[in-house]
């Protein structure tokens, strides 16, 4: 159980990380590091942020009480491998000609290994402690 407490934790903290930059400075994280598009406006960036650090809240919650609820991690191992699965296919496949691809190879990488470690703490939990 403490590998999936972990990997929930550390889900938590690139969720409260990512999510604060964008509400803060959304243009400059986006646009100016990671050079991608503008939008015409921020304001789904900063919403994006804020629910990013929402459920940063919520994958701190569970991991507090994974010994009743640790079935719920899936669906933080669902938003992970979901992600890296957009991320992937958007590096790959969606973007214009002049759109930098950093940005979503290493949001890949970082939901990827986020999301084998959850799978990793899931399968090890699931022996320990049946639902």
């Amino acid at each position: 159980m403490l590998m999936l407490k972990r990997g929930l934790q550390i889900q938590a903290l690139a969720l409260l990380v990512a999510g604060v930059a964008l509400v803060v400075a959304p243009g400059w994280l986006l646009h100016g590091l990671f050079g991608q598009p503008p939008l015409k406006e921020s304001a789904w960036e900063r919403i994006l942020g804020i629910q990013a650090v929402c459920l940063a809240s919520l994958a701190v919650l569970l991991s507090r009480r994974l010994g009743e609820l640790w079935w719920w991690a899936w669906s933080f191992e669902f938003l992970a491998l979901a992600t890296a699965v957009v991320a992937v296919l958007n590096a790959g496949f969606g973007l214009g000609p002049h759109e930098a691809p950093a940005l979503w190879w290493l949001l890949a990488a970082a939901s990827g290994a986020i999301a084998l470690w959850l799978l990793w703490g899931l399968s090890r939990t699931a022996r320990e402690t049946p639902p």
